[in-house]
């Protein structure tokens, strides 16, 4: 490029020389014999310039890039942290250290090593992340000798969340290739450079961003490992959250979706609230995105019975699994939120309620709450609307709190309130019935395995308990018992229930005609008392054939007692 004309004042402008000055001067000082210094920070530049100017073999036996290249494969590359530096400095030379397939031996000597068995790592790593106890620093032997922690499998993690979104994707991208990684481990990898470079995702506070930040969210979504539970649904919340707010695109949502979908069991009602886009929607949350969500989790649930049990099953009768068990708990505390917001229609909850089956809640006191918090917030619903929507809710599946406080909710229509008054005295009457015979039970037990009759306290016992379960008045109105070969008709109030006749005196052995009597008619006398339902049918005695009905009354506020 220099003249001959032995003008010494020429200037010689090479403007397009990789690594600029700095890399001109190394190879300059190679060639005048001085002393060259490379590092990681500066190797690559010194290649390419040296590749510019045509510094080969066939110039000059040991050249520039000859040297060069022998100093790459036998120190920066077998260098865990020189690998990642020298890659780090490849973009700036593109496409020169593209085509010189630099960048590919930076990814392929980091994907080695982070897919190199724990066993063998001898070389430094950055690790600041939490650990277990049992791998924290020195850990004690069942026979107190110290050993060495062995490398945790995500070791290679943390060294990687430097490198820009291009770089990172290409090095995960060939780990995956390579498949010697658990996609649990990839997982957290993606996840830790995520919050490396969106902190804010993190957090509560909205993310902002521009078309760099939505091509990263974009990228690291393709990233994710396809396996179920590779990363946890709360994350792919958070990122279908940003997506959504950064508006991504609808395959990034729509892929999103899909993955939370199959994992949604593991999410909490605060992941859940997605905020809506401006302008497209007046509610506060996007309850029409968590709906497609649960609809595609309750469809692959029911896949997974019928694959698990081989035929169709009704889903009546089919118990519902743990994990829809769980989505269930989770939508109803769902639905307690979006009901705050007076700008909720009334048929997306109601949607949203019955994608899960009645049957996959066993308890319905969160979907009492979601529907109380509603007619709080939406005071002007009409009669039909109340009701239709008190009917998502199975009164026989409160709780006695939910129960208790359903009675005095002025709010829930009165329909409701009286299904609820009524199961609830069915079942505390069940409740009190089998109480009853399981004591009577144990009574008759008693006197039948003892030589003697009952004592005193005995039969204190079992005047306690009829005293308990007996109503005040019980109506006898036939009797025609036959007790050994002798016929007694009799009609009329008997108060207090009959009391049982004591034997003749301590010792006399009792016989076990007379035990089981007692205990009949300690267990007919509870059942009189139980009977709650106005128009129910009489109750049959079971050894006398007599025809007992409930003795009940109404008090002034409209309460039913018996």
């Amino acid at each position: 490029m220099i003249p001959t004309t032995g003008d010494e004042s020429i200037e010689i402008h090479i403007h397009d020389i990789p690594g600029g000055s700095k890399a001109f001067e190394i190879c300059a000082k190679f060639c005048y014999g001085m002393v060259v210094t490379l590092n990681a920070y500066n190797v690559i530049a010194a290649r390419c310039a040296a590749e510019y100017l045509e510094m080969h073999e066939t110039v000059d036996k040991g050249n520039l890039v000859y040297k060069i290249d022998v100093f790459l494969g036998s120190s920066i590359f077998r260098s865990w942290k020189d690998s990642i530096i020298v890659l780090g400095t490849t973009k700036a030379h593109l496409p020169w250290s593209e085509d010189l397939k630099l960048v590919s031996h930076c990814i392929d000597s980091i994907a080695s090593k982070a897919s190199t068995d724990t066993s063998k790592v001898e070389w430094s790593y950055t690790y600041n992340r939490k650990k277990l106890p049992n791998e924290n620093g020195l850990d004690l032997d069942w026979n107190g000798v110290k050993k060495q922690q062995s490398v945790p499998h995500d070791w290679w993690v943390e060294d990687l969340t430097d490198l820009d979104i291009d770089s990172y994707k290409q090095i995960i991208t060939a780990i995956k290739t390579k498949g010697m990684l658990p996609k649990d481990v990839i997982g957290e990898a993606i996840k830790a450079y995520t919050y490396k470079k969106l902190p804010s995702l993190s957090k509560v506070s909205m993310v902002h961003g521009d078309a760099k930040v939505r091509a990263m969210l974009v990228t690291i979504t393709c990233l994710l490992p396809s396996e179920k539970g590779s990363v946890s649904c709360s994350f792919l919340l958070k990122l279908l959250k940003a997506s959504n707010l950064l508006k991504c695109g609808e395959l990034c949502r729509k892929e999103l979706m899909k993955r939370i979908g199959r994992q949604l069991d593991e999410a909490s009602v605060s992941d859940l609230l997605i905020p809506t886009v401006d302008g497209e929607e007046t509610t506060v949350y996007d309850i029409d995105m968590i709906l497609s969500i649960v609809e595609q989790f309750v469809r692959q649930d029911s896949k997974n019975a019928q694959k698990h049990n081989g035929v169709e099953v009704n889903n009546h009768t089919q118990a519902p699994s743990s994990s829809m068990v769980k989505v269930a708990r989770v939508v109803d505390g769902y639905l307690a939120e979006v009901a705050k917001d007076p700008n909720t229609p009334i048929l997306k909850f109601i949607h949203l309620a019955e994608t899960v089956s009645g049957n996959s809640r066993p308890v319905h006191d969160g979907l009492y709450r979601a529907v109380d918090m509603y007619l709080k917030e939406h005071p002007s619903l009409g009669k039909s609307e109340k009701r239709k929507l008190c009917s998502l809710m199975d009164c026989r599946k409160l709780s006695p709190d939910a129960c208790a406080h359903a009675v005095q909710n002025e709010r829930l229509p009165l329909r409701t309130v009286v299904q609820v008054l009524y199961h609830e005295q069915t079942r505390a009457s069940a409740a009190a019935t089998i109480r009853a015979d399981s004591i009577g039970v144990g009574s008759y037990e008693s006197s039948r395995s003892g030589a003697t009759t009952n004592t005193e306290d005995e039969w204190d016992g079992v005047m306690a308990v009829e005293d308990l379960s007996l109503s005040k008045t019980t109506k006898l109105d036939k009797c025609d018992t036959t007790n050994h070969g002798n016929s007694k008709g009799c009609n009329g109030k008997v108060k207090g229930g009959a009391t049982p006749k004591k034997s003749p005196a301590l010792g006399t052995k009792t016989t076990p005609s007379k035990g089981q009597s007692g205990e009949r008619s300690s267990s007919d006398s509870s059942d009189s008392a139980i009977l709650q339902k106005l128009e129910l049918p009489k109750r049959t005695h079971p050894s006398s054939g007599c025809a007992i009905a409930p003795a009940f009354s109404v008090d002034a506020q409209g309460s039913l007692g018996f």
